[in-house]
């Protein structure tokens, strides 16, 4: 089985223009990245799909393998299907690239799963949400599953809703995925959904249309950088002296 591990990178950001090459510890973020990515010795290979030259050319420069990707995809996932398009292999996994703290095992358990049981077409993360502030926050999508761990939704907002007030434990996306190429390509042939277009939730996409996603329970603290604020943390959490060993 030929698995490959992507990490769809853009410059321009809403929150966060230039965010791949924001340094961290004196290195761009996306190197960090990569870095985590490449030490999954399943990985046939690493890639970063960007749009943009000054991206590319920081890869270069570090010696990570990259690949120009158009400027039209709306999504990260779009910009995994023409990957899909122009290498193939059996399995594509999706490595966020503000996720500079991402665990090679958490990673790990995508291609573990997908080993196991070679069926499954699309395979995303979940993890416990600890921060109470990422409840509320637009920024983090929460996730609920049936007992079989399929998702039955994905949303913004807080779910499911404690109507009575129960403590319960919510869980939120991680941004890291597996798509095999059939499900990739479906994907990149169809429109954004109904859904996928409110809550700008990519995965969404693949509920509407009736595919199962399998989610994976990690225990995973990794600290996704949607601010330049975000980048202390990570620095505070890397202790940069310590970053290269």
């Amino acid at each position: 089985m030929k698995i490959i591990g992507v990490i769809p990178s853009r410059y321009e950001s809403s929150r966060f223009p230039g965010k791949p090459l924001a340094e961290i510890c004196g290195k761009p973020m996306i190197y960090w990245v990569y870095r985590q990515a490449v030490k999954v010795k399943e990985f046939d290979d690493v890639i970063v799909a960007t749009d943009d030259e000054r991206i590319a050319d920081v890869c270069r420069q570090y010696e990570m393998n990259v690949l120009m990707t158009s400027k039209e995809h709306p999504t990260g996932t779009d910009r995994l299907g023409e990957v899909a398009k122009l290498i193939e292999a059996d399995f594509y996994v999706n490595i966020q690239g503000d996720e500079p703290l991402i665990e090679p095992e958490t990673i790990k358990k995508v291609v573990d799963y997908k080993m196991e049981r070679p069926e499954t077409e699309v395979i995303n993360t979940i993890t416990p949400i600890r921060e109470e502030f990422e409840i509320t926050s637009n920024t983090c999508v929460k996730v609920v599953t049936n007992s079989e761990d399929d998702g039955i939704y994905l949303s913004r907002s807080p779910i499911p809703y404690p109507k009575k007030g129960q403590e319960i434990t919510y869980y939120k996306h991680l941004g890291l995925y597996g798509l095999s190429r059939k499900a990739l390509l479906f994907y990149a042939s169809k429109k954004r959904t109904k859904l996928e277009q409110i809550e700008d939730i990519e995965m969404l996409r693949f509920v509407e249309n009736h595919i199962n996603i399998k989610f994976v329970t990690v225990d995973s603290a990794t600290i996704a950088v949607d601010r330049a604020e975000d980048i202390a943390r990570v620095e505070e959490r890397f202790a940069c002296g310590m970053a290269e060993h």
